[in-house]
């Protein structure tokens, strides 16, 4: 079960996260989770390139540390990085300490002051823990990319129609995304383009 909206009810009650950025100009920011991943984050690269548009990156340690060159291109061509763990554990089902030296472990090789929770999910113990060395991001809209009970066409209606400004949404940059991942994606690059919004990384605030 996942939401494609996050519900405006939910970001009072958790204001250690970023769900979007508080703006009133056309500015979106995409972000894709996961990566990287060969044949699919290169493919990415290439089409936020073609539009001059600009991402964020949460990096799984374990393939940074496998892909380097993909990482470093990441961040040869403006796109900023976050740190996702090193091999995506579930924080409500994994005790602090292993969490935690799991996140360390990712540090150690993604050089960022953001991170993002595998799932979204993360306990306020955990929280405490790392709010002070991260800028905590979630988003506001997911695409669901993800989901193989979806068509393309429904993970671009996703995004579409759940958008405004300052919202933050999420891809994936992996292999069970990638189809649905990279039609939606060039679809979204080019609607939004062609309507005036400038694709940002976030950074840290």
């Amino acid at each position: 079960m996942y939401l494609v909206k996050t519900p405006s009810i939910v970001k009072p009650l958790a204001k250690e996260f970023l769900w979007s950025i508080s703006t009133s100009e056309k500015e979106i920011y995409l972000t894709f989770d996961d990566g990287p991943t060969p044949g699919v984050t290169n493919k990415v690269l290439d089409l936020l390139k073609s539009f001059s548009a600009h991402g964020t990156f949460f990096c799984l340690g374990k393939n940074v540390l496998a892909y380097p060159d993909i990482y470093q291109r990441i961040r040869s061509e403006g796109h900023s990085v976050g740190n996702h763990t090193w091999d995506h554990p579930d924080g409500w089902k994994t005790n602090d300490y292993t969490y935690l030296k799991n996140i360390a472990r990712a540090r150690k090789v993604i050089d960022t002051a953001l991170f993002r929770p595998p799932y979204g999910r993360i306990t306020p113990s955990q929280v405490r823990a790392i709010k002070n060395k991260f800028q905590l991001v979630m988003w506001s809209v997911l695409s669901a990319d993800f989901d193989k009970t979806i068509s393309k066409e429904q993970c671009l209606s996703n995004v579409l129609n759940n958008t405004e400004n300052g919202s933050i949404i999420v891809f994936h940059d992996s292999e069970k995304a990638k189809e649905n991942m990279l039609y939606a994606l060039e679809e979204c690059l080019e609607f939004f383009t062609n309507e005036g919004y400038t694709l940002r990384a976030i950074t840290q605030r």
